[in-house]
């Protein structure tokens, strides 16, 4: 049996999935022609296969359903001690998000949105400085002809996270890394290789997807806790973490490419689910902005306190305004929820503005082809690029000004080269070192005495 010239793999199943234009590659028992999946189209079988309720995308024989149902993969598990409803989600009674398409919008209310984003970039201060650094625990692999193209663009941006944390202090002792949307934990195992020669360190990783070819193996017979929560950012409440509760540890939140409204969720999960105090960084950080006071907010019950983050941001076209931690920066400059849809919107210029077609792949605008019709006629493509760039860094500075209200001096600096990815901007922040906090203390004293 052949479809196109094309046949199935021998011990294969023989149904042929339009979908995919291939045949499907399941392994089928001696002497039959199908898998269990496809089992219904053989001839002579009078079992009937249905959509699993649960999920879709996989089918059970209908006699087998109530089984079936009891052990379904995608079957509602008990929630963990650390779960609570959309506790990182943000207050649901505010403006609603006026979500409407850029080529939906008359030419009037684009100039109106453009000339308001000039209005705010004001406030932006100076240019992203670079801090593309590296680090010799990844020297072996960055050296290693072996290492594809893709593999080696990874590997570089491991190593600047990696040697700017280095740079402030946050790869020391007594530590809890909490790596937020971990996918296969790669960042994890390689802050767990630099930090070895230190004592007490942990690691969680947050993922709410069951990933495949993890290194939680590689770590679990190590000193210290390698633990994976799979659970959605939005719903974790990192005070209930039984480590959490247990220890006393300085807590640095960590990811890369934190896709969208997941660093804001991750942000609010740090600073608003454990402890409000912080402690300082093992050594003399090299920020020099002033932070503003810390706020002062009732914690709960944990142990932890955070004393550092650094995140790789990602997709600022996948934010949303209910979970954003920037709100106040906006509502200082004039802005909205309508004004933050239409950054959003545009923030995918940066990226998908005529980019080569391997960087577009790997961060997914949403510039509809009705959005391109319009925008011709009013910016060019330079322009475009410009703009998207400029809106990542309005959001961006949102985050800024939130991690300075809880008291941290922060920063956003370009780690790593456009060449290498688009996504390019890492945010770190560490609380002041106590000099700073007694200069800080004794200049507010001479404003009141002035």
């Amino acid at each position: 049996m052949s479809v196109g010239g094309v046949s199935p793999i021998p011990g294969r199943c023989g149904f042929f999935v339009e979908r995919k234009r291939r045949f499907c590659k399941m392994i089928v028992r001696t002497g039959n022609s199908y898998c269990g999946e496809h089992a219904d189209v053989e001839n002579g079988n009078s079992r009937r296969r249905i959509p699993c309720p649960l999920d879709p995308k996989h089918t059970v024989f209908e006699e087998q359903l109530s089984k079936h149902l009891q052990k379904c993969n995608s079957r509602e598990k008990p929630k963990p001690v650390y779960y609570e409803q959309n506790i990182n989600a943000g207050s649901g009674d505010e403006e609603t998000l006026e979500d409407q398409a850029l080529g939906h919008r008359s030419k009037a209310a684009l100039d109106s949105h453009l000339e308001k984003l000039k209005a705010a970039a004001k406030a932006l201060g100076e240019k992203l400085e670079d801090s593309i650094l590296s680090h010799p625990v990844l020297t072996e692999q960055l050296d290693d002809p072996n290492n594809g193209d893709s593999a080696l663009k990874h590997l570089k941006q491991q190593a600047s996270i990696l040697g700017n944390m280095e740079e402030i202090g946050l790869l020391g002792s007594n530590r809890c890394f909490v790596e937020f949307g971990a996918g296969k934990g790669k960042l994890s195992h390689w802050i767990r290789e630099a930090v070895k020669g230190h004592n007490d360190h942990h690691f969680l990783l947050v993922e709410r997807s069951s990933t495949r070819f993890k290194v939680d193996g590689k770590h679990q017979q190590a000193d210290g806790r390698f633990e994976r929560l799979q659970v959605d950012i939005q719903h974790l409440d990192l005070g209930r973490v039984p480590l959490l509760m247990e220890t006393r540890v300085r807590l640095v939140g960590v990811g890369k490419h934190l896709c969208g409204s997941a660093t804001d969720l991750a942000l609010r999960c740090l600073f608003e689910g454990v402890a409000s105090e912080t402690a300082p960084p093992c050594k003399r950080s090299r920020y020099q902005e002033e932070p503003a006071p810390p706020s002062h907010q009732p914690a709960p019950p944990s142990k932890a306190e955070v004393c550092g983050v650094a995140i790789a941001l990602c997709c600022h076209h996948r934010c949303a305004w209910r979970p954003y931690v920037g709100k106040q920066f906006f509502r200082d400059n004039g802005l909205g929820a309508s004004e933050f849809a239409a950054f959003r919107r545009m923030s995918s210029w940066a990226t998908c503005n005529g980019c080569p077609d391997d960087q577009s792949r790997d961060h997914d605008g949403d510039v509809e082809p009705s959005d391109k019709d319009i925008l011709n006629g009013v910016l060019s493509a330079e322009e475009r690029g410009r703009v998207g760039r400029l809106c990542k860094r309005l959001i961006d500075h949102g985050r800024v000004c939130y991690l300075q209200s809880k008291g941290f001096m922060t920063k956003l600096q370009y780690y790593t080269t456009p060449q290498t990815t688009l996504e390019n901007v890492l945010l770190t922040a560490v609380p002041p070192q106590p000099a700073d906090h007694e200069e800080r203390t004794r200049g507010a004293s001479r404003e009141a005495h002035l």
